[in-house]
């Protein structure tokens, strides 16, 4: 166990230090993790989730036809026209990313948002990273608020049974979304005085037209459908991959049948996708993978119980705030899964009702990794757009924005939970 630990600290500050080589790093470390034995090559392909993987290529392929479609930046002029100022266009964009990623994957959401902020940006000439690094947050905050909106989320429905209208009051109580639009309510606020100082003045001269809708409509249906495949009972775990990927292969199809040429679009999309954010978060579900194997995850959840002692506030406090600094630098998806039993464990070991244990997991895990670069899929997949497009933000960068409103939504989130659930 100590040699698991030791390697994974020393990648997650290689992963700090030296971020333009984050995938690198990633990959080499899951091979040392195999090679070393941590964890056995058998388990190396289930290690990854497939279903995150493919969701996130599929939509990045639809994003591609979606940004051909001129459709990002129309909605670019109609947020610029209405907004006042640059502050308030970014503010527009964090809302409708959180209107989005309540429905849709917090990654995907990012996918679909960003294009309209890197539009944005260019017509008002101005840097795109603090937009889109605010999307990014936001879009990981809105992401706990239903069933459909994060993996997490989708985590917890499946381990308790709960189903998409159980986020929105549970056992005759005020779910999970009412308690993260309270903390974005309080999150817009802190933003706004972070970005305070982007006054400038915005202006629009000429409206983008459109003129092909169907990748729109594939958006759509994508958020459609992944909503209805909450509903389904049993169904294969890559579900929602496979809608992604579905609706892609299709946005590619009706587009070679409008040229006449099948080759060219499908090379052209598959280009679009980003290979190196996929591989990175691939490495990154070995490297968990390897820890969890050698015990780490599971000793440190046994520790939550001894220091507690046994006291429901105690543990509740302990659970939601490691979770948040857990988070900051372990993806928060096996860090999640490896925690439902044991929350559960905790709450039949204390004879209490489970139901506040998991919300303060799922506060803490969820919206603390936005702490970090590292710390969430959406936040990885943010910088790799930023990255693609000629722009390196630094750690100091992100967390100008990330901590400040991390710390105001799981406060709020970690107050209102504990008062509706004791």
């Amino acid at each position: 166990m100590g040699l698991a630990l030791v390697l994974f600290l020393l990648t997650y500050i290689a992963l700090m230090v030296f971020s333009k080589y984050r995938a690198h790093i990633v990959l080499a470390s899951a091979a040392l993790f195999v090679l070393l034995g941590i964890l056995p090559s058998g388990k190396v392909f289930a290690s990854v989730d497939w279903n995150v993987i493919l969701m996130i290529a599929g939509t990045m392929g639809i994003v591609y036809l979606f940004i051909q479609s001129k459709m990002p930046s129309l909605l670019a002029d109609i947020i610029i026209h209405r907004m006042p100022s640059v502050k308030w266009v970014i503010i527009a964009l964090c809302l409708f990313a959180g209107i989005i990623s309540a429905f849709v994957d917090n990654v995907a959401t990012v996918l679909m948002v960003a294009p309209v902020a890197l539009v944005v940006a260019k017509k008002l000439g101005i840097s795109p990273v603090p937009a889109i690094i605010a999307i990014a947050v936001s879009s990981n905050l809105q992401g706990a608020a239903t069933l459909v909106g994060d993996t997490t989320s989708i985590l917890l429905g499946g381990y308790t049974d709960m189903d998409f209208l159980d986020f929105f009051v549970y056992q005759g109580r005020p779910g999970l979304f009412w308690v993260v639009q309270a903390g974005a309510l309080l999150s817009v606020v802190t933003l706004l005085f972070v970005l305070r100082k982007y006054t400038q003045k915005v202006t629009l001269e000429e409206r983008t037209t459109v003129t092909d809708f169907f990748p729109s409509w594939l958006l759509l249906g994508m958020v459609a459908m992944l909503i209805l495949a909450s509903f389904l009972p049993v169904k294969p775990h890559i579900t929602n991959g496979l809608i992604c990927v579905g609706l892609m292969l299709a946005g590619i199809l009706r587009e070679a049948l409008r040229r006449k040429d099948l080759k060219t679009p499908f090379l052209e999309t598959v280009r679009e996708i980003d290979w190196y954010t996929l591989l990175l978060l691939a490495g990154l579900f070995v490297i968990i993978a390897g820890i969890t194997e050698a015990g780490v995850v599971s000793e440190i959840s046994k520790l939550f119980v001894r220091v507690s002692g046994g006291n429901l506030f105690a543990i509740y406090s302990l659970l939601t705030w490691a979770s948040v600094l857990f988070s900051a630098f372990i993806d928060n998806i096996p860090y999640v899964a490896t925690m439902l039993p044991v929350t559960a464990g905790i709450a039949a070991l204390m004879g209490v009702n489970p139901t506040i244990l998991y919300y303060g997991l799922l506060c803490g895990a969820t919206l603390g990794g936005n702490l970090t670069p590292i710390g969430a899929s959406a936040n990885i997949t943010a910088l790799g757009i930023l990255r693609k497009n000629g722009y390196e933000p630094s750690t100091g960068d992100f967390m100008k924005i990330s901590v400040p409103f991390t710390l105001t939504a799981v406060l709020t989130g970690y107050i209102l939970v504990w008062l509706i659930w004791m």
